[in-house]
């Protein structure tokens, strides 16, 4: 098919086109030698918010060793991903690359224990006081990453944030509570959260983006939960996705052992799904006649794994749940995490003269100190927590 008239060589008709991007909060002339997409990549990569990554937790905290992932290697490691994958569907690069570098701006320190308990503090405070906006908001960290790139990042003369175009702002906005949609229409009339409120999909790029999150951090998983000794490869050998790539890995090299065998057998695995992914979405596009990126945003979601491919990677999913997030040495960690996270929220709320002046002087103060919380890295936050407390939580 002949893309149709201003669409770039080589993309899809149903791709997104930055030529064609719905814009920015805030217009701004177009850079001369970058599209719209590769700019606001290229603010996430320079962003403050981007660089706090490489402290911040995926599973085991940055202090636990200098090999696991954080945050960062995380993102990048979805970028690649994505990008592989766009290629070979037509698909946008610049547009999963910004989205995928940017989809953890506004996690917290500790991940999601860290997520956990601000979102505790918020409603609890909101509960109990009778609140409104924004405590009531609680915390979504993927709103939070939304809330980092349109206000929290102060680069430029003209705006708060960073002006992102619309489509990366929607693939950034993957997940949102319907409260919390509502809320943000408000403020916005049809932008990136009107889709959770009257259905709909956004871009191929954004869908793609938010399946290679979760194929990057299954993988990943189970790389550092080996590396840590909490998982074992006669465990993994449970899961049917995983022994069925450990035995073709030693099919081909029968002396295959130790980490060689563990890295060939995510490898295997992580090509599979990628091919998986890329014919089972070509064959939803087909059947489903779409022609446009309009006829994307009103047909169902398309970037899909096989059914059978869902089924093996939702075994491995339960299986990481049981054995590596809900492991007793991990949980014990997650369990100080809250405590610290929890500790700073009540501490900065009673004594705003704790925070920096830029968050003390916010009118709305719980949000300002979980906005200060969420943007600390996890040694950051350790730190803080023994200056104000006296207490060693992390020895």
């Amino acid at each position: 098919m002949t893309p149709p008239a201003g669409q770039p060589a080589g993309l899809a008709p149903w791709a997104s086109d930055p030529a064609q991007s719905r814009g920015r909060r805030f217009p701004e002339p177009e850079a001369p030698t970058r599209t719209a997409f590769q700019r606001d990549r290229d603010r996430v990569i320079h962003s403050t918010a981007f660089r706090r990554l490489v402290y911040k937790t995926q599973v085991f905290l940055n202090h636990e060793g200098d090999l696991f992932r954080t945050r960062l290697t995380h993102s990048l490691e979805v970028a690649q991903l994505g990008r592989s994958i766009a290629r070979s569907l037509r698909l946008n690069e610049d547009l999963v690359e910004a989205v995928a570098l940017a989809h953890d701006l506004g996690h917290t320190p500790f991940g999601h224990a860290g997520q956990d308990a601000l979102h505790t503090c918020l409603k609890r405070l909101s509960s109990a006081e009778g609140r409104g906006e924004p405590e009531a908001w609680g915390f979504e960290h993927n709103l939070q990453s939304l809330r980092v790139v349109d206000e929290l990042e102060e680069r430029y003369p003209a705006f708060d944030g960073l002006n992102l175009s619309f489509e990366t702002r929607e693939g950034i906005l993957k997940h949102c509570s319907r409260a919390n949609a509502q809320r943000l229409e408000a403020q916005e009339p049809g932008g990136v959260a009107q889709r959770f409120l009257q259905g709909g999909s956004p871009s191929l790029e954004a869908q793609l983006c938010n399946l290679a999150d979760e194929i990057a951090y299954n993988a990943h998983d189970i790389d550092d939960g080996v590396r840590s000794g909490l998982l074992t490869m006669e465990q993994l050998g449970e899961v049917p996705l995983f022994e069925h790539y450990r035995l073709q890995a030693l099919a081909a090299h029968p002396l295959l052992a130790g980490r060689r065998l563990l890295f060939e057998t995510i490898r295997l695995m992580l090509s599979d799904q990628v091919y998986d992914v890329i014919d089972t979405t070509r064959a939803l596009i087909s059947t489903s006649g779409v022609q446009s990126l309009d006829d994307v945003r009103s047909s169902p979601g398309l970037v899909a794994f096989s059914p059978g491919m869902r089924e093996r990677s939702q075994v491995l999913k339960t299986f990481l749940l049981r054995n590596l997030y809900r492991h007793p040495q991990v949980v014990e960690t997650t369990d100080r995490a809250r405590r610290v996270v929890a500790d700073l929220f009540d501490l900065y709320l009673n004594a705003p003269n704790e925070l920096p002046k830029a968050h003390g002087r916010s009118q709305h103060h719980a949000r300002a100190v979980a906005d200060y919380i969420a943007g600390m890295t996890d040694r950051f936050a350790i730190r803080e927590h023994e200056r104000l407390f006296g207490a060693v939580i992390f020895p």
